[in-house]
């Protein structure tokens, strides 16, 4: 089978159910595209399509990006190719949560897909079983997960870093940092408890959910965008540490 993405836009609209999103499917293939398109439309999706990287970020910063819940995106495309789309929307600051599908299936591959942007990445070829069951966990994560806590305090200060938990909004000396959904919660529960040592299997659990369907190469990614964000020198951070062999702490 083929490949699915799931997307989520800037302005994330929570109150849509998961089972009326709309999702976009971007597929140069027309047999996969049209299989993939019926699939999830018998599953209660809303779903658009189109064959061009182009047209799909036509879609996704256009006067329809507001309705688009999610994206499923192949890599190879004609036109702007898959890689360059997730590049280019999260450059455009749009969190629409992307779910790859493609016949690329070595780990750097992978891993690339991740560091562009991803979400999620899946295997040609798949069943569309796993394929309706990963929109739907990407689609729960995507809309109105944060980390539990008891105790929510307005804001939490470490050194130079200044978290405003109301406002969803991290200063670093002052200045307001540009932090995507998930780069936030993490950096939230981490500060809220400073000196824990989280696994990366913990991470992925708080804050992707325990239907994460997915590497936990995910967390390290995620992590090393968050430190070039935050911390001085990235490379030897102050703030987000290593624990060799267990996962990270904060502090």
């Amino acid at each position: 089978m083929t490949s699915a993405t799931a997307s989520s836009k800037t302005n994330n609209n929570s109150s849509n159910s998961i089972s009326t999103a709309h999702l976009l499917v971007v597929e140069d293939d027309t047999s996969i595209r049209e299989t993939v398109q019926e699939a999830l439309s018998a599953e209660g999706f809303e779903v658009s399509a189109c064959g061009d990287g182009n047209e799909a970020l036509a879609m996704l910063t256009g006067a329809q990006a507001d309705s688009i819940d999610a994206l499923v995106l192949d890599l190879m495309l004609p036109g702007m190719g898959g890689l360059d789309l997730c590049r280019e929307l999260r450059q455009l600051n749009n969190t629409t949560p992307i779910l790859v599908i493609s016949a690329r299936d070595s780990e750097t591959d992978r891993v690339l897909g991740l560091e562009v942007g991803a979400d999620d990445y899946l295997v040609k070829p798949f069943g569309l079983r796993e394929l309706v069951a990963r929109c739907r966990a990407l689609l729960r994560r995507s809309q109105g997960m944060s980390p539990e806590s008891t105790d929510r305090d307005d804001v939490i200060e470490h050194a130079n870093l200044c978290l405003y938990c109301q406002e969803c909004r991290v200063t670093r000396d002052g200045e307001d940092l540009n932090l995507a959904p998930k780069e936030y919660k993490i950096l939230e529960l981490l500060m809220r408890n400073p000196k824990r040592v989280w696994s990366r299997d913990q991470l992925l659990e708080q804050i992707w959910g325990i239907d994460f369907i997915g590497d936990t190469k995910t967390v390290d990614v995620h992590i090393r965008w968050l430190r070039e964000k935050i911390e001085t020198t990235p490379s030897s951070p102050d703030h987000i540490r290593t624990v060799r062999g267990f996962g990270y702490r904060f502090g």
